[in-house]
């Protein structure tokens, strides 16, 4: 009798962990992160690199970086509300001293309803609540990419960059990272061989073209 209780609340149990990880989406992401920092914690006082699997594809970002101590807290295909609801998790422990954000892509990608005025109103609240909580950090935003694979987004892409890039030219401490232009031929094709074969996530090629416009906005 005893044991097929325990039975039914480990079953019980079992069910109601994958009902909230299906409830919040990338839990198994953010636990990995605990479980790292629960092992090792890299620190406070660092370059924090944080927001979708741009980031979190570029594994080796430290090596495009050595002079300057990075971590790397991108997620899976995380959009901003995503940041925003994991922000305790994935900004704030670390204390930065500088962070640099790309997110927003998997935002316009994923309806064809979110505008560029949404894109911005969601990267304010990720904005504000950074500068509410560290107020003298400097926040970059490296802007969205061409994807070949969304290639039908563009535009808004487009118009939302334009939208970030004008509201952080209003803030202080604040950077405005332009990759999109720097990721098309002299013929204005876009740079197909810097992506790998998803024609969305890039190559070493494509990192090594955000590794030269990002350097200059780091901090020492």
């Amino acid at each position: 009798m005893l044991r097929s209780f325990f039975i039914k609340c480990c079953f019980l149990w079992t069910f109601f962990l994958s009902v909230v990880s299906f409830a919040q989406p990338f839990a198994g992401d953010i636990a990995a992160f605990k479980k790292a920092d629960s092992i090792s914690f890299p620190g406070t006082g660092k370059i924090l690199f944080v927001g979708s699997s741009s980031f979190t594809k570029w594994k080796d970002v430290q090596q495009y970086f050595p002079g300057y101590p990075v971590i790397n807290r991108g997620f899976g295909g995380s959009a901003l509300p995503d940041v925003i609801r994991y922000e305790n998790e994935v900004i704030f422990p670390y204390q930065p001293k500088q962070i640099v954000i790309y997110c927003g892509e998997n935002d316009v990608a994923s309806s064809d309803t979110v505008t560029a005025a949404i894109v911005l109103a969601r990267f304010k609240i990720l904005f504000n609540d950074i500068r509410n909580k560290m107020p003298a950090v400097p926040i970059v935003f490296v802007s969205l990419k061409p994807s070949p694979s969304r290639e039908k987004f563009w535009s808004t892409m487009i118009a939302s960059n334009k939208a970030i890039k004008n509201f952080l030219r209003k803030k202080k401490k604040t950077g405005y990272v332009d990759v999109y232009h720097k990721m098309f031929n002299a013929d204005g094709t876009v740079m197909a061989d810097i992506f790998v074969e998803d024609r969305l996530h890039m190559n070493a090629k494509g990192y090594a073209i955000w590794q030269k416009a990002i350097e200059p906005y780091l901090l020492k």
